[in-house]
């Protein structure tokens, strides 16, 4: 099957030598359509395989976002590097205020950066990583909040705010000037996965209307009230509004009047005002981003009137134990679980949109036109991923560089992650072609090297092998147009060289989450260097919420800044989510021909 290629490419087959003329030529001349702040995005295409439906032979799409404001020029406002929230001191509850900035690190390991560079770069592309946004419907019947004792992930305090979080990220990013190292304007956002948390209708929902803009109500159940654990009296919880000293108020979390009444208003989001692209995650295809879909036990009990909120602790220690290693990628034993606690579970209001959505429903949810926003059409995603059954694809960053969007979920079950033999081949040869029409190359996915160990078969592609990062690795490091393998899903800020025999070498870039502290997005930019080298710069940014907090401010404003906060003092925070100075605000230079 034939393959859609950028306009520039479709007249002719270039060798790999004009590819690195091509190359020089552009970085020469500036003719990378930065000046205009283009993005072309390739209409992606399924993959080879039998079970696959036609290709889609639409024609290119035209994404374009406004220029911002000449001169451009290299700024630190608004980003780490001017400020970053910090602990103002004490102990018990602590309060956030502005912080000294992060200074920028030069890396070396993959190439010697020469002197001079910064007078002779030219920008190549300039894009933003959103990940593990965590959309979170924290009413869900199906959260497993009563493992808390077990896992911080299982409840966090500041969850009943990610939907104001978020939407001041967006916030964030549009009055951003451009690119913070080059002044250049910026492409693209790319979501990196587990946009939403618990694989639920409502939560997808607010995550398109949170990126392409539109009116979100946080709440699910009865539109009158919060239904959730927040007020359920259990001193597991935080009980913002009650009197009740629960374990979060014996660590000086504070009482406050009109939280939940707050967390469910109306919140209003502007939506990206550049274009946006999706890539998927365990979360956003797993019912609690580890057991395998499909179970009707679980889409009923999703959008029934019962949800259990407490749970022995030795119950709850055996569940957890089981996720980790991966025992139970069903959810046999969850299930076994739930059912034995009927008489313990409270009544809450049943919810038809808290249904799981199916891959498909995914897809087609991106593809609505209700949530095109600045677009492209469908994110990325086409009409050739739902014929196929797919969620990869391949876009066009700029003249000279392509992204290609992952999937790396196991179908099988369990939270981490790996790719089926199709899409390992599809990845070869889409590298391949592009490596021959002169395109340096950007990979995006949710699972890091690290976390893709599940080797899980898919049920619905019985026989099928999975691969794992290792496999990855090893085929990225084959092809020397790869700059950047660009993902999440560990909610921490580690960047990773990688270099092979061959002479392939390109970095491995993982990013905080956005809802567990220090709630990080990164801004990277692509640079020809003109001395045989290419930097790629990083700079993190935070939301644009004040650092500081005050508990009477309950606005949208207000709520985004508290949810800053108290994912700073949720107990079991790891300090090492925010990574070392190399791994935050850095320029990485790699030699590319």
């Amino acid at each position: 099957m034939s393959r859609i290629r950028s306009v520039a490419t479709a007249a002719t087959a270039a060798t790999a030598a004009t590819a690195r003329d091509r190359r020089a030529f552009l970085a020469a001349t500036g003719a990378v359509g930065l000046s205009a702040g283009i993005g072309l995005a390739l209409r992606p295409g399924a993959d080879a395989p039998a079970h696959a439906a036609a290709q889609d032979t639409s024609a290119v799409l035209l994404s374009s976002r406004q220029a911002p404001a000449a001169p451009l020029a290299p700024y630190t406002r608004g980003t780490t590097l001017g400020s970053v929230a910090a602990p103002r001191g004490g102990s018990g509850y602590i309060r956030l205020g502005d912080g000294p900035a992060w200074e920028r690190v030069v890396r070396g390991d993959l190439a010697a950066p020469r002197s001079g560079r910064e007078n002779r770069r030219t920008a190549l592309a300039a894009f933003v990583q959103f990940t593990d946004l965590h959309v979170v419907d924290v009413q869900h019947p199906l959260r497993y909040e009563y493992l808390r004792a077990q896992t911080a992930s299982a409840w966090r305090p500041q969850e009943a705010l990610s939907v104001a979080g978020a939407v001041s990220l967006v916030e964030r990013v549009n009055a951003l000037r451009g690119a913070p190292v080059t002044g250049s304007p910026l492409h693209f956002v790319m979501t990196t996965g587990d946009n939403t948390d618990n694989n639920s209708r409502t939560e997808l929902d607010w995550f398109l209307k949170v990126m392409s803009g539109g009116r979100v109500t946080p709440n699910s159940g009865d539109p009158r009230r919060y239904e959730g654990v927040q007020d359920s009296g259990l001193k597991l919880y935080w009980q913002p509004e009650a009197d009740l000293r629960d374990a979060d108020k014996q660590l000086g979390f504070p009482k406050i009047d009109g939280f939940l009444d707050a967390a469910i208003r109306e919140v209003n989001s502007p939506g990206l005002n550049l274009p946006w692209y999706s890539t998927v995650g365990n979360h956003d295809s797993l019912p609690g981003g580890c057991y395998a879909p499909g179970d009707s036990f679980f889409a009923d009990f999703a959008v029934g009137g019962r949800k259990l909120m407490d749970l022995d602790e030795q119950a709850g220690r055996a569940i957890w134990d089981n996720v980790q290693s991966g025992g139970d990628p069903r959810g046999a034993d969850w299930k076994a679980i739930i059912k034995s606690q009927a008489r313990a579970m409270r009544s809450v209001t049943p919810d038809e949109n808290r249904a799981p959505f199916t891959s498909l429903e995914y897809l087609k949810a991106h593809l609505d036109p209700a949530h095109t926003g600045p677009g492209p059409v469908g994110h990325g995603y086409s009409q050739a991923n739902v014929d196929a059954g797919t969620q990869y694809y391949v876009f066009r960053i700029a003249d000279d560089v392509i992204g290609i969007s992952l999937d790396s979920t196991d179908p099988g079950g369990h939270y981490e992650g790996s790719l089926g033999t199709a899409q390992l081949k599809w990845l070869e040869r889409t590298l391949k072609e592009h490596d021959e029409d002169g395109s340096y190359a950007i990979v995006f996915s949710h699972h890091t090297s690290r976390t893709m160990r599940n080797l899980r078969e898919d049920p619905t592609h019985p026989g099928e092998s999975r691969h794992g990062g290792d496999e990855l690795l090893s085929l990225l490091g084959r092809h020397r147009n790869v700059l950047a393998w660009v993902n999440g899903h560990s909610h921490r800020n580690r960047i990773t060289p990688h270099s092979y025999a061959d002479g392939g070498s390109f970095w491995e870039v993982s990013t905080a989450s956005h809802i567990d502290f220090p709630q990080l997005a990164r801004v990277i930019e692509l640079t020809d260097n003109k001395d045989g080298t290419i930097s790629l710069f990083s700079t993190l940014i935070e939301s644009a919420a004040p650092h500081g907090t005050d508990f009477a401010d309950l606005s949208q404003t207000g709520l985004a800044s508290l949810y800053r906060e108290l994912s700073f003092n949720a107990p079991g925070r790891r300090d090492t989510l925010t990574g070392d100075p190399g791994d935050r605000n850095v320029e990485l230079v790699l030699r590319k021909g």
